[in-house]
This record gives structure tokens, C-alpha cells and sequence, in this order.
């Protein structure tokens, strides 16, 4: 691809926030986003449909390791 869209960096508090993917047991949708880490809340960025999307996410906001996942 010659005309490629550059992803802009999202900054995030990397001391207050980690970046998770969260897993519904019963349908099995994953979703990608943050939780806190001092009241334990999870916050929903977006939806995650296959590893493209996960690629996306991470670049976004410059995640270098994949992020863990909660059920």
C-alpha cells in the first residue's frame, strides 16, 4: 500500500491503568481496555473480532506485549 493511514498513539496512565482484553464465558465475545488498577473496574474500548483488530488495539496505544485476559 502506497497511501497508508497513520495510527495516532493514544496515551494512557501506565501507573494507574492496565490494558486487558476481557472474555465473556457464556458467548465468548472478547473485548479490548483498560482496568484500574486501585478499584479493580474495567473499562471497555473496543470490540475484538479477530487478531487484526487485537493489532490495532495495541497499536493505538503503543502496547508492546499482549495484554492479559480476564473472564
Amino acid at each position: 500500500m502506497i497511501f497508508r493511514k497513520k495510527t495516532q498513539v493514544k496515551a494512557y496512565d501506565k501507573s494507574a491503568l492496565q490494558p486487558m482484553l476481557h472474555k465473556s464465558i457464556c458467548t465468548g465475545e472478547t473485548t479490548a481496555g483498560f482496568k484500574d488498577l486501585q478499584t479493580g473496574k474495567f473499562t471497555d474500548v473496543m470490540l475484538i473480532s479477530d487478531e487484526k483488530d487485537l493489532k490495532t488495539f495495541m497499536q493505538t496505544y503503543g502496547i508492546s506485549e499482549r495484554p492479559q485476559t480476564e473472564y
